[in-house]
């Protein structure tokens, strides 16, 4: 996790450097949380990327465990409702299981909605399902059970629907997103001085301290009308890529 008091006060050391102004806690706390959000979107982009170069996967610097590495903490195994509904904090999903019975858990491969009857259809295919279920997404599914099901899932019983605590319980990856940062303080003598009781730090990476000042520093340079301030983020910013290229 990443101090939201240390990157402010980067912050505002680096604004006073350049004679760009102050900028308040409010306006902090709202740059920080949208800076944070944007470096935690950009993993998803990298990951791709580092996916499709080879690369050493004992070298420490494996770009994509790296990536994988960051994206950790927000990876959790959650409970699909009704076998239909995503959890609520679910903001990209991955693989998708079925537990037929305690400790007998098989991962669900996606097919087309137009194919399932095919499966359900043959007995030999169905039967098959038993150990190898699948799933599609409930938005084109003709034999949709609801109007705001997000998924169906399938096994030799057909459409899964359990209550909690039935058989045949439908799980599901999710990545989550960072809980919302906050520089908490109290106002003593017309000024703000942190308060760590009111305060929650970034959820990123510790080597995401940097990033997070540079992304706020430009995003600040807007919004308080220093394009000057903007430009040398910028500039830091791209110094950093540079020397992780080399």
């Amino acid at each position: 996790m990443v101090s939201i008091d240390t990157v402010y006060q980067r912050v505002l050391a680096l604004a006073n450097k350049e004679q760009r102004g102050y900028i308040t806690p409010l306006e902090y706390n709202l740059l920080a949380n949208q800076a944070q959000m944007i470096i935690f979107e950009q993993y998803f982009y990298d990951l791709d990327i580092a996916k499709q170069v080879p690369t050493d996967t004992t070298s420490l610097s494996d770009m994509e465990e790296l990536i994988q590495n960051k994206l950790k903490p927000f990876k959790i195994r959650g409970g699909v409702q009704d076998g239909t509904k995503y959890p609520l904090n679910n903001y990209r999903t991955g693989k998708i299981f079925v537990e037929n019975a305690p400790g007998e858990v098989y991962e669900a491969e996606f097919v087309e909605a137009n194919e399932i009857n095919n499966y359900l259809n043959s007995t030999f295919h169905k039967a098959g399902l038993e150990k190898n279920p699948i799933y599609t997404d409930a938005t084109y599914n003709s034999d949709a059970i609801g109007g705001d099901d997000d998924i169906h899932v399938y096994n030799h019983t057909g459409l899964l629907t359990p209550a909690p605590g039935d058989p045949f319980a439908v799980t599901c990856e999710i990545t989550v997103r960072p809980n919302k940062v906050q520089w908490g303080y109290d106002v003593i003598n017309e000024r703000a001085l942190y308060n760590a009781t009111k305060s929650s730090d970034f959820e990123l990476h510790d080597s995401e301290e940097t990033e997070l000042v540079y992304k706020i520093l430009t995003l600040a340079g807007i919004v308080i009308n220093k394009p000057g301030l903007a430009s040398t983020a910028v500039g830091l910013d791209a110094a950093k890529l540079q020397q992780e290229k080399q």
